[in-house]
């Protein structure tokens, strides 16, 4: 990087002080209301060979450790926890398809959800509570967050990868119909952007018991 102007090193220092990750707009305020685009790629463009890196994840910047760099980190053993297949189903119907109701993912699912696969999803902040939908019952309706696409790497919601992506790293099992249907309704429907409402099918009743722990 040639010799940082003051603009770059004022968002270089914003960031570097933040205690959570910024959008560009916050950044921008911070500053008066600059124009922060171009000394961001600059940035990440200078710490893509260093030590840590500048990454936006979610349409937030943070600094992070370069990933080849992370086991010179680790000071103690992770204690690595498994979600349930209920709360993958669960999270994955939420990453698909959002903003959606309970009863939407169990429509999807063809089986009745725990309220403690929720709990487990929001208390991991993958995924959070987004409002009510505007119907009978005013329902409270489900969607992913910026730590969600942090913590699998993605950018976006249109990084999520696709039912044959799916498939082919095995991550998606053959008699899993339900789940499979639903993601390949995003894969049939117009590209949404982070904020647009698939339309979901309606639950049939009954639906069976979900005996699964979180």
């Amino acid at each position: 990087m040639s010799q940082p102007d003051d603009l770059t090193r004022a968002v270089e220092a914003t960031l570097f002080a933040a205690d959570a990750p910024m959008t560009a707009q916050a950044i921008s305020d911070h500053l008066g209301g600059a124009d922060v685009r171009a000394a961001l790629d600059e940035l990440a463009a200078h710490y893509r060979q260093r030590g840590v890196a500048l990454v936006e994840r979610g349409n937030r910047w943070h600094f992070q450790t370069a990933p080849d760099l992370a086991h010179l980190l680790r000071r103690e053993r992770e204690d690595v926890r498994r979600l349930s297949r209920a709360a993958t189903e669960v999270l994955a119907i939420i990453a698909y398809h959002e903003p959606v109701s309970r009863a939407e993912v169990e429509a999807i699912r063809g089986v009745q959800t725990a309220k403690g696969t929720l709990d487990v999803l929001l208390e991991a902040g993958w995924v959070r509570v987004a409002g009510r939908r505007e119907s009978p019952g005013r329902p409270t309706i489900y969607a992913s967050t910026p730590e969600f696409l942090a913590h699998f790497g993605l950018s976006s919601r249109k990084d999520l990868p696709g039912i044959d992506e799916l498939r082919a790293a095995g991550l998606l099992d053959p008699v899993d119909d339900a789940l499979e249907e639903a993601l390949s309704a995003m894969e049939t429907a117009n590209e949404p952007d982070d904020h647009d409402t698939v339309k979901l099918p309606l639950a049939e009743p009954p639906l069976a018991s979900e005996d699964e722990s979180a």
